[in-house]
């Protein structure tokens, strides 16, 4: 179960590098509408949410670092504030403030992948030590 979290946790950052990719083909994209720019984007984003929530249950059952069940669950409701804030982004898309706010949807986004990344390295590094304690043909090496 520890190997299926850390792999999970690859997947997940995989997912949202993916996720600025799409955003930004988006964003250059010369479709003609706004929506249709960013549907890969869109799609995705259920993924960036749902990901981390088996993520959690896998880490749960797995009995790993609460740290680990608490930082994928933060995956996931920093991944409702990205809905919010490009909900409110649309609806206030044709006033300046509009703007900015779709900058903190970048900015979350980063705040997202630096979490992800954390728990990769952490989940890393307990796979590690379970290997080195709990193995019993790494315990008869050393």
């Amino acid at each position: 179960m520890r190997k299926a979290f850390a792999a999970l946790a690859v997947l997940l950052t995989i997912v949202v590098i993916a996720e600025f990719f799409f955003a930004a083909s988006g964003g250059f994209s010369s479709a003609s509408k706004h929506e249709a720019a960013y549907r890969l984007h869109h799609a995705l984003g259920y993924v960036t949410f749902l990901l981390p929530v088996a993520m959690a249950i896998v880490a749960a059952s797995a009995r790993l670092p609460r740290r680990l069940i608490w930082m994928s669950v933060l995956v996931v409701g920093l991944t409702s504030v990205q809905v919010a804030i490009a909900k409110l982004a649309i609806a206030i898309r044709d006033s300046g403030v509009g703007q900015l706010v779709s900058g903190l949807h970048a900015v979350n986004g980063l705040v997202m992948l630096a979490v992800v990344v954390m728990i990769v390295h952490r989940a890393r590094a307990v796979a590690a030590e379970w290997r080195q304690t709990d193995n019993p043909q790494t315990s008869k090496m050393i």
